[in-house]
């Protein structure tokens, strides 16, 4: 082999960014053991980051904007009002319009269902003002595609840990960092830059839970994914694009915690393993070719960069997208509204009794199950009815790149999977894209240990192993 050639994309392209910041004293409680429910003030802002593709020469009708958003979860209807929103701004068809969640869970539950809790009276305001906030970026965005060229790269991170932690002692699986585990480090960048060598934007596509801050922490914040663009943008130039990798079985090694230094550390952790994976790239358009021996003390091999060939620069410009809809199989011990409404009045009643107790342990334990119980209803009411829950998956076939965008929280087995079986292609994996239902669809694997993820899962064993060989 006397010629290295980097993974490219050629698109016409445009990134901009908007501030969507809720307001302190919204609702804000993520955790069932937090004892707060408004925010009381703002880490750091939440940021809306879009990155419009369209193919050169094509159809800019048949363009691609992604989007990523500073939430944790948004409901399903809310995700595709925000689309919509978009598409009516631009003309371009909601199905190609696809938001990617941070998957922060600094940011506060935003769901029009926890109005009536203290701060979710303002909940209901901000979600309509963040749709016409979007539809603004959009609107803004479009003028502004150019041709460009994604250069991508991989890199490797060690924030993300596996965190499925058997506790032996009390003989019980634990959410939480596990040193034996396996935990991809694969972090893939790309950087977005125009004809005139001006860089619109970087992508990061990396996986781990942003789970640094929990319970403790009362302010919003966009937890370790704040601190690591501000460290990118500050010397790649341009926006920095985050996408969520499968990271249901991996979060930072330090996490749970309400000290925002720790989010802000482990954000520059992620932040400076992006950037060294970004300065190793080159130009575009350029491949890295061996030039032939040079004799000196040794004899020498040297290799040069130059400009790639028709052939080359063609393939890079392929464009195309294709959507599926994989039948996921519930499982059959599904819990039932009924039981688990009857579970939720039994803890009501017991944070009252805790309440009144003034029993802060006991009311945490409450106020815990009791949204556990919540939680559990929205997803049941949720589910599509029958047996299965039709999952959609977007795949873009971009250049060099394979982009797949996928809702719910995979586990990491799918990204490996999928750079092993698609190499030599580079494969981005975005999930908790367009919708965060069916939630956790954890490996067959997983099932019957008594697992956070897989307990509250509503597919069955083999699901994600459908998905996978569907892909």
């Amino acid at each position: 082999m006397n010629r290295v050639e980097t993974p490219q994309s050629r698109v016409l392209a445009a990134a901009g960014r908007a501030d969507i910041t809720p307001p302190v004293g919204i609702y804000h409680r993520m955790w069932g053991a937090a004892l707060h429910d408004r925010a009381t003030g703002v880490h750091r802002p939440l940021e809306a980051t879009l990155l419009w593709l369209a193919p050169v020469g094509g159809d800019r009708g048949d363009s691609r904007l992604l989007v990523s958003l500073d939430h944790c979860i948004l409901d399903s209807a809310e995700m595709q009002s925000l689309r919509g929103a978009m598409a009516a701004a631009t003309g371009i068809p909601a199905a190609q319009i696809h938001i990617a969640l941070s998957h922060t869970h600094g940011s506060g539950w935003m769901s029009r269902s926890r109005s009536h809790l203290p701060g979710g009276e303002l909940i209901a305001p901000y979600l309509d003002g963040l749709a016409g906030t979007l539809a603004e970026l959009a609107r803004s965005v479009q003028p502004r595609l150019v041709p460009a060229t994604i250069v991508y790269g991989v890199g490797r991170c060690a924030l993300a840990a596996h965190r499925d932690f058997l506790d032996a002692e009390r003989e019980t699986y634990v959410c939480g960092f596990n040193p034996a585990g396996l935990a991809d480090d694969t972090l893939v960048v790309g950087r977005v830059t125009s004809e005139a060598g001006d860089t619109l934007a970087t992508i990061v596509n990396y996986a781990c839970h942003p789970t640094t801050l929990a319970w403790e922490n009362t302010l919003i914040s966009p937890d370790w994914v704040g601190a690591m663009r501000q460290a990118v943008e500050s010397h790649a130039g341009g926006v920095c694009l985050f996408l969520q990798g499968a990271s249901g079985d991996l979060g930072p090694r330090e996490g749970f915690v309400g000290d925002v230094r720790v989010a802000d550390r482990n954000g520059e952790q992620v932040g400076y393993a992006a950037l060294a994976a970004l300065a190793g790239l080159p130009a575009a358009g350029t491949e890295f070719v061996y030039r032939g021996p040079v004799v000196s003390g040794a004899t020498l091999g040297t290799w040069a960069h130059q400009p790639s060939g028709a052939a080359e620069l063609s393939r890079q410009a392929f464009w195309r997208w294709e959507s599926l809809t994989v039948e996921l199989p519930y499982r059959h011990d599904l819990p039932t509204i009924e039981a688990t409404t009857a579970e939720r009045e039994h803890w009501l009643a017991e944070e009252a009794a805790a309440r009144g107790a003034g029993d802060e342990e006991r009311l945490r334990i409450a106020r815990a199950q009791v949204e556990q119980r919540s939680r559990q209803l929205a997803r049941l009411g949720a589910l599509a009815p029958g047996r299965t829950w039709p999952l959609p998956v977007e795949i873009g076939l971009v250049g060099d790149a394979v982009w797949v965008l996928v809702p719910g929280e995979l586990y990491q087995v799918v990204q490996r999977t999928l750079r092993e079986r698609l190499a030599p292609r580079l494969v981005i994996v975005s999930t908790v894209t367009n919708d965060w239902q069916p939630g956790y669809i954890p490996p067959a694997s997983a099932y019957g240990y008594g697992i956070y993820q897989e307990i509250i899962a509503a597919t069955a064993p083999g699901a994600l192993e459908v998905l996978i060989e569907a892909i």
